[in-house]
């Protein structure tokens, strides 16, 4: 501690201990020191308001402070108050004693009756005496006052400590391998002790109040009620609810994903209920303290969160029937991880009980950091004996010659995540932030907790919208009887409603994960917290703090991942199930691509804090921007949202612009991909298919035309050659028999006959096969019925050679 904080504290001790009046004692409240060495006593009427002042600037200096250090300083201050307090009093008691002496022998009052008559003077010192053995009995209690008040404000710099431990992640509290981490095991502080020792004194009261006669049966059958729950209670209602999911479940996922969510709950249900038995099997006696009450409750609170992480691990594991395992995990590493889950609740609920009990003692905030130690001591050794465990097992299963499970990519990162904050837990409290390494241990239970909760729940939802929906099961086609629709239909309702099912679930386990903790969070405050998100509380002020940005990176990576999940199921799994063609399904997700990534990008601005008048600045910054060098790229993307909404081009069209021909693949934020016939691309700017004219030659069905022209000699036969084209056009089986193929009469010319001869394909992408087909055929026939093509002719004039001196003509 600085040489500052004791100084001050030492100056508060001199000026309220050792600075007392000395004077005449039968004065008024003096202190006299006499010649032959009598006790001092203190002049109480001149310390008692230096020590009430000294405690309400404590109060006030305690009410606005959050540093840990000044708590402490502050703590001591007030110790050394109530001290100082003390003493005071014992000051006072010898003064008083001696004036009850004095009074004693003056005796009382005479009465009216007795005939006894006193002096004036004998009058006047018993009424003097009086005066001041009343004025010490208020000092007396005045010191009294200050004492317990400087106890009480004690007490709560000390629970302001313990609770700011939960926040303040940066306090370096000592490494878990110091002298002062370990220091409450062996050197427990006096009143540490005493205060254990009080609150269990009041356990075991409440021990024996609930064993006492007439409350022994009651307690008896409440805790053996909690033992059948826990024990055959929770083993029956699971195997009743397998034998539900087996015999009137359809048969598909959704038996397992029923089973893995009925042995999370029957668990959680198990073992709320055994604590609330035992709850009412020892706190129901009237007499029961209302610290006791509040411990047992709190303990009750707790078997929730306990009762969870045991389920979630007997669901995601299933050893007692691998075939309905929900997660792809190897038997081998599911059986070499079966004792982790009742092992972390249990280490859970033993030191979450340890810190629930220092907080209902009020013990010193040196226990409760040791507490705080050695719970993330055990969660972050247990994270990382899963994690090796794992790793050992698989490559065991390697050895041995057995294939273990494909992990995905997600698996992977939940091994890795798992191993990095255990890694994290472990360098924090060796280095001694004993508060930063608790709140990694909560975090990762809570975050493990919320999203198993979100696995089982989700693949629940998915699988029972499949199975109520499906034409296989009785109810798909009781509901395609009742309703009369194709069963086309009923998939796209089932994926709707699983997709929307899993967007709930995704925004209740955000919210979860961004506003609550473990231990700190209930279902009913999450429900507040999100409608109070969504009413947009919080968003009226331009506040940027750590947190928030924290928040705001965790919403934009969860935003993206959603866009990007929902973006593959619309692609893949609900608009293939439509009518639509393949052009407008690509529209639709291209365009909600752009609306959610711009939702997103304002959400994640939301959560940050940032408040949209005053972002004025920004976007006028941004206009001057684009009046400068943007202007090109806004266009672009304007054009392309007018592409994707109005759809004069779509996906998969056979366009023609600026000389350029081919497929529409891909219409871009920006630009659009054009695929050429030698599978070559070209990017053309969206603005120019609204500047430029576009011929979209697969527009509204159009079919393609095949015309070909040629030119015979004078002297054939024209309808016989009119005859033989047209049979060419009808045998052709890419030639559509409506509208008819028909032959016209181009022109006449001296070189021949010039006749065109047209027919319509299904499509002008078949325009060229069918040509080439087509010209085949006509060529073979014609050179069958000898008819030839006309020839041109080609003139040349040979002029003669003149001699080397000849003269050139004269004009």
């Amino acid at each position: 501690m600085s040489r500052l904080s004791t100084f001050l504290r030492v100056f508060l001790l001199m000026l309220l201990v050792l600075s007392p009046q000395w004077a005449n004692a039968a004065d008024s409240d003096t202190s006299q020191a006499s010649s032959d060495g009598a006790p001092k006593v203190v002049n109480a009427a001149a310390e008692l308001p230096k020590m009430q002042k000294v405690l309400d600037k404590i109060k006030q200096q305690v009410s606005g402070e959050t540093n840990d250090g000044r708590l402490n300083i502050l703590n001591d201050m007030s110790l050394e108050l109530s001290g100082a307090a003390d003493t005071l009093m014992q000051g006072i008691v010898p003064q008083r004693a001696q004036l009850e002496a004095q009074l004693a022998v003056l005796g009382p009052a005479p009465t009216a009756d007795s005939g006894v008559k006193e002096t004036a003077e004998v009058t006047s010192k018993r009424s003097k005496l009086e005066a001041q053995k009343a004025k010490m009995d208020d000092q007396v209690k005045q010191a009294a006052a200050i004492k317990s008040g400087a106890i009480n404000l004690s007490a709560q710099i000390v629970n302001l400590r313990r609770d700011a431990l939960k926040t303040q992640l940066a306090l370096n509290a000592g490494s878990i391998f110091g002298p002062r981490f370990w220091a409450p095991l062996f050197n427990t502080q006096e009143e540490d002790s005493s205060k254990i020792s009080d609150f269990v004194d009041e356990l075991a009261t409440t021990a024996a109040l609930s064993w006492s006669d007439g409350w022994r049966f009651g307690t008896i059958a409440w805790a053996l009620a909690a033992v059948l729950v826990a024990t055959l209670g929770r083993r029956y209602l699971e195997e009743f609810l397998a034998w539900v999911g087996i015999n009137h479940l359809p048969e598909g996922r959704m038996r397992r994903s029923f089973l893995a969510a009925a042995t999370a709950l029957t668990t959680l249900g198990a073992v709320v209920l055994a604590f609330n038995f035992l709850d009412q099997a020892f706190t129901r006696h009237d007499q029961v303290v209302d610290d006791v009450r509040t411990f047992a409750d709190k303990l009750v609170g707790l078997s929730i969160f306990c009762g969870l992480i045991a389920g979630l691990g007997r669901a995601f594991l299933s050893t007692r029937r691998p075939s309905w395992r929900l997660p792809n995990i190897s038997n081998e590493v599911a059986l070499a991880l079966k004792p982790y889950p009742p092992l972390t609740a249990a280490l859970v609920f033993i030191f979450q009980t340890v810190e629930i009990f220092n907080s209902s003692a009020n013990t010193s905030v040196g226990t409760t950091i040791f507490a705080n130690g050695m719970t993330a001591l055990l969660v972050g050794a247990t994270a990382l004996s899963i994690s090796f465990r794992t790793n050992r097992v698989r490559r065991r299963m390697l050895l041995e010659g057995h294939q273990p499970e494909a992990r995905t990519t997600l698996a992977g990162l939940i091994q890795m995540g798992l191993t990095l904050t255990g890694v994290a837990i472990m360098i924090t409290l060796v280095i001694g932030y004993i508060t930063l390494a608790r709140f990694l241990s909560y975090e990762l239970i809570w975050v493990g907790i919320v999203f198993g909760l979100f696995y089982i729940f989700s693949q629940l939802v998915a699988d029972g919208c499949e199975s109520l929906f499906s034409t296989s099961t009785a109810s798909g086609k009781r509901i395609q009887t009742s309703l009369n629709i194709d069963a086309r239909h009923l998939g796209q309702v089932a994926a709707l409603l699983g997709a929307l099912g899993k967007t709930i679930l995704i925004l209740v386990a955000a919210m979860a994960i961004l506003n609550g903790t473990f231990g700190t969070a209930t279902p009913i405050e999450l429900v507040q917290k999100a409608i109070e998100f969504w009413g947009g509380k919080g968003l009226e002020s331009m506040n940027i703090v750590p947190a928030h940005v924290v928040n705001a990176l965790v919403c934009l990576v969860v935003g993206m991942w959603v866009l990007r999940s929902v973006k593959r199921w619309l692609e893949h799994d609900f608009l293939p199930k439509t009518m639509m063609d393949k052009g407008m399904r690509v529209s639709l997700v291209t365009l909600f691509s752009n609306i959610g990534f711009v939702l997103v990008i304002l959400m994640t601005l939301s959560v940050m804090g940032l408040q949209w008048n005053k972002l004025a600045w920004i976007v006028s910054a941004l206009s001057v921007g684009i009046g400068f060098g943007l202007q090109e790229i806004v266009k672009n993307f304007i054009s392309g949202l007018i592409l994707l909404t109005e759809r004069p081009v779509k996906v998969g069209d056979l366009v023609s612009i600026s000389g350029i021909e081919g497929d529409i693949r891909r219409i871009n934020v920006r630009a659009t991909e054009i695929q050429l016939s030698d599978r070559s691309t070209v990017i053309v700017p969206n603005s120019q298919f609204i500047s430029q004219n576009v011929r979209n030659a697969t527009m509204g069905n159009a079919q393609g035309v095949a015309t070909i022209t040629l030119t015979f000699p004078l002297d054939i036969d024209p309808q016989q050659v009119r005859q033989l084209l047209l049979d060419v056009y009808a045998d052709n089986e890419r030639i559509l028999e409506t509208p008819e193929p028909s032959v016209s009469f181009k022109d006449l010319t001296a070189t021949g006959i010039v006749l065109s001869v047209t027919g319509n394909v299904a499509s002008p992408r078949q325009v060229g096969g069918a040509k080439s087909d087509l010209l085949f055929d006509i060529l073979t026939r014609l050179r069958k019925e000898g008819v030839m093509l006309s020839t041109p002719q080609t003139m040349i004039i040979d002029r003669p050679h003149r001699s080397r001196g000849e003269d050139l003509p004269q004009p």
